[in-house]
């Protein structure tokens, strides 16, 4: 077993306070990574305060890490010690359904997620990334683009491929226009991605603060929906809406800003679902749908195509003793635009 140091919830309650535990012995297709920095997700929050359902503790989150390879097993081939790799939301899958091999290991019915959850044994609790070491499948690790800085790549482990794959299945492009709801952690990786993609890109938000941001991101638009007429100005302009809040909104005034046959797909979950119209719907053959992270040949095509196009998320560094901190700045949206945890200062 491998003695590991973390930060760890141990109930909904608690803040976040140093932990240790140890990690499986590294079988032959495991491999052992030190890890050097782990993404702050609001998803991370959700969980640690049992808002999603009731959680598992003690609970060490994270799921955007990233690290070195320390150790591999004897039938690893893919990696080797000393390799820079990514970890993200899933660690296993039960590999044998459809959405397993054709790809979608995040549709699985099955899945074993990075924490809060249980490891194929059904008894060990999987633990995440706020740590200084992981033991992981091969087959869920990611190779990182050797041109990119370790610190900032760590949220293109969810946020990143969490826009990327539903820009990616919508054909957003050049000849496509993208609206971005919200630039926040979500918002500003999708703003970079589709711009790189080629499409033109607006940023819809509430009011007008985040513009120079918007626009130094790459947003060709930028739409306040506090200021009177801004709706009727959208109106049946876009092809594919990202929708990346999870604000309460009026989900048929955003249809109405589709184009004949546009997508608005939802990234984020509110806390009440609003009802749809379905005449927008059936009278726009517009369609709402969904995108859950993306499987692992995805990810590491995002990670590539992040590489290529040295695009890497806006970060604010900070120590681990400072993760409690940094989640009450993440829910009053006091960031730009991800934070990320200096696993050394665990050390």
């Amino acid at each position: 077993m491998y003695p590991v140091k973390s930060y760890a919830a141990q109930s909904a309650t608690q803040p976040l306070a140093p932990f240790e535990f140890s990690r499986r012995v590294v079988q032959a297709g495991d491999v052992l990574i030190d890890i050097h920095f782990c993404g702050i997700c609001h998803s991370d929050i959700h969980q640690v305060r049992s808002e999603w359902g009731p959680a598992l503790y003690p609970m060490v989150p994270g799921h955007e890490i990233v690290g070195v390879v320390a150790e591999v097993g004897s039938k690893v081939k893919a990696f080797k010690p000393g390799d820079k790799v990514g970890v993200g939301c899933m660690v296993d899958s039960c590999r044998e359904c459809a959405e397993c091999k054709q790809g979608y290991e995040q549709y699985c019915g099955h899945p074993v997620f990075t924490y809060n959850a249980y490891e194929k044994d059904g008894k060990t609790l999987a633990q995440g990334g706020y740590s200084t070491r992981i033991v992981v499948d091969e087959n869920f690790v990611l190779r990182l683009p050797a041109n990119l800085s370790m610190d900032a790549v760590a949220p293109l482990l969810c946020a990143g491929i969490t826009t990327y794959s539903p820009l990616r299945h919508w054909k957003a492009g050049p000849d496509k226009k993208v609206g971005v709801i919200g630039l926040g952690g979500l918002g500003h990786m999708a703003v970079k991605i589709a711009k790189a993609m080629g499409a033109e890109v607006s940023v819809i938000s509430r009011s007008r603060n985040k513009e120079a941001d918007a626009r130094r991101l790459g947003a060709a638009h930028y739409f306040a929906t506090g200021e009177a007429g801004t709706f009727e100005t959208m109106a049946k302009m876009f092809d594919l809406i990202l929708c990346t809040v999870s604000a309460e909104l009026d989900w048929n005034q955003y249809l109405g800003l589709l184009k004949r046959d546009g997508t608005m797909v939802l990234l984020g979950v509110p806390p009440k679902v609003p009802p749809v119209n379905a005449m927008s719907l059936i009278f726009g053959r517009h369609s709402l749908a969904g995108s859950l992270i993306g499987g692992i040949r995805e990810t590491q095509e995002m990670l590539d195509f992040c590489g290529k196009h040295n695009i890497v998320s806006d970060i604010e560094l900070i120590p681990v003793q400072k993760a409690q901190a940094a989640y009450e700045r993440v829910i009053k949206g006091d960031v730009k635009f991800r934070f990320v945890i200096d696993m050394a200062s665990l050390k």
